[in-house]
């Protein structure tokens, strides 16, 4: 998102900014809170997630090296209404807000690749939206496996490992049921010679099958 900021630009961010590494499990920042600035991810995974009622979590999405974490509140004015935590160790940057802000006024090309990946990100929460609603588990299950497998599989093909320790928790976080049925599904999908399963890792087998069975292409 800074590759194309003006050199007066990208000095006043740099100067500015704070690198720090995270272990996993530490929190960036919580639900309700008030933004300070703008979180950069340079290496690790950041988890954004709501917490329900019954402490359950609905996983928002995950945040890889490149992306923003937290600048929708911030441009809107309004506390967070996610939390952040680290998935894998990472390396944040951190931009304080008045920093980022008068960037964000001054470069206007900064300023519409920005809107540009808050109307992305719109798009991606009604796309979510639309799945819980007219989607199966099952369906959502092999749909978040497939887009796992875009943001971080490896070795390339119609087999694909997974390059993120997810717990069964937190996939079911990101397909919005229990555990107990994610465990269940992942084993069917196992037995059906979709994916194999190596610890925390999945191996994704069979891309086009989870395909079919996503509805991927209706």
């Amino acid at each position: 998102m800074f590759s194309d900021l003006a050199e007066e630009h990208l000095c006043t961010i740099s100067d500015s900014k704070n690198f720090i590494s995270h272990k996993k499990g530490q929190i960036l920042y919580y639900e309700n809170t008030k933004p300070l600035g703008v979180f950069c991810v340079n290496s690790g995974v950041v988890k954004i997630f709501k917490t329900a009622s019954n402490g359950k979590e609905q996983i928002i999405r995950l945040a890889k090296r490149g992306d923003f974490v937290g600048y929708t509140s911030l441009i809107g004015e309004v506390a967070y209404s996610t939390s952040a935590t680290i998935v894998e160790d990472a390396s944040i940057c951190f931009v304080p807000k008045e920093v980022f802000l008068k960037v964000l006024a001054e470069d206007n090309n900064f300023h519409r690749r920005l809107t540009q990946a808050l109307c992305q990100d719109m798009g991606v929460m009604e796309n979510k939206l639309t799945d819980a609603t007219q989607k199966s588990i099952r369906e959502r299950l092999a749909l978040a496996l497939l887009k796992l497998g875009d943001g971080y599989g490896v070795d390339g093909g119609d087999k694909q490992r997974l390059d993120i320790a997810l717990t069964r928790e937190e996939i079911a976080g990101i397909v919005g049921t229990a555990t107990e049925t994610v465990i269940r599904l992942l084993s069917e999908f196992k037995k059906d010679k979709l994916i194999d399963l190596q610890g925390k890792k999945i191996l994704l087998l069979d891309r086009k099958g989870l395909a079919r069975l996503s509805d991927f292409y209706g």
